[in-house]
């Protein structure tokens, strides 16, 4: 189970990447429990001023707030896996094949955001020696469990970023 510390841990990387990350409002990425108007989990990177990459094998580019990012295809694209947390916010379906790759890249630490995982995701993420970091599930401030729109900046203060 994700606690204190595993979030904290999270946030010891010196990049981040959010798989999922889309402007388009019907797409799994750009929802969430606790978005308001324009903060998604992209966008809450953003606002904090934290080095974040966007991933989106069908898009060019993220619009957050008329200001377009370029995006990475896949987490094999990023210049720096093994310095990278990785947010997730992905059906469970193409959850676990993220999973996958990351854990082949060397990526530390995921965050899934509550809907993007099921037993299966999980029984893989939560592998001996698969992350040093998973952060999901129940727990945290929010009432739907882990979210980094509601449990990052705490997570972010207890590992010095804030």
């Amino acid at each position: 189970m994700a606690t204190d510390a595993t979030a904290r841990r999270f946030f010891t990387s010196p990049f981040f990447a959010v798989v999922g990350a889309s402007s388009n409002p019907a797409k799994f990425g750009h929802k969430g429990p606790h978005r308001v108007d324009w903060l998604t989990v992209h966008a809450w990177y953003l606002l904090h001023d934290l080095d974040v990459t966007p991933v989106n094998p069908g898009s060019p580019h993220v619009t957050v707030r008329g200001k377009d990012y370029p995006t990475v295809p896949s987490l094999s694209a990023l210049p720096n896996p093994k310095q990278t947390s990785v947010s997730i916010i992905t059906p469970p379906a193409v959850t676990v094949g993220v999973l996958e790759e990351a854990k082949k890249l060397g990526i530390p630490a995921v965050w899934m955001q509550p809907g993007t995982f099921d037993d299966s995701v999980l029984e893989f993420a939560l592998a001996d020696g698969a992350f040093g970091s998973v952060v999901y599930g129940d727990g945290g401030r929010g009432h739907e469990g882990w979210c980094i729109l509601v449990d990052g900046e705490a997570a972010m203060a207890d590992a010095g970023k804030l």
